[in-house]
């Protein structure tokens, strides 16, 4: 199993919609690449950093998980311009990707 996990650094003056990304984006991102193999979906809001006080390095982390790395980019290349598309409704921020393969 593959988690592809989106990055949302934490900068200053960007702004991040928490209840439009849970609630439109990832439901978006559900419905094109559930098809394709789209396991599930889980999102993560950045609370702190690891030293006491530290602000969180991320303010959010989306996870889409598939069987195969394959199955997400066929459906990014189908789906992709429209969930990529959908980000300036929810975030100024450049998010970075990362995709994992789950081993324990």
């Amino acid at each position: 199993m593959v988690r592809i996990t989106v990055l949302y650094p934490n900068e200053s003056g960007k702004k991040f919609d928490h209840d439009y990304y849970v609630n439109k984006h990832m439901k978006l991102v559900r419905e094109r690449l559930g098809a394709f193999g789209c396991v599930r979906t889980e999102v993560d809001r950045g609370k702190a950093g690891g030293a006491p006080g530290s602000p969180a390095p991320y303010v959010a982390l989306g996870h889409v998980y598939f069987d195969r790395a394959e199955d997400f980019q066929k459906g990014m290349s189908q789906h992709g311009a429209e969930i990529l598309a959908d980000i300036p409704n929810y975030t100024s921020i450049q998010p970075q990707i990362q995709i994992s393969e789950i081993i324990g």
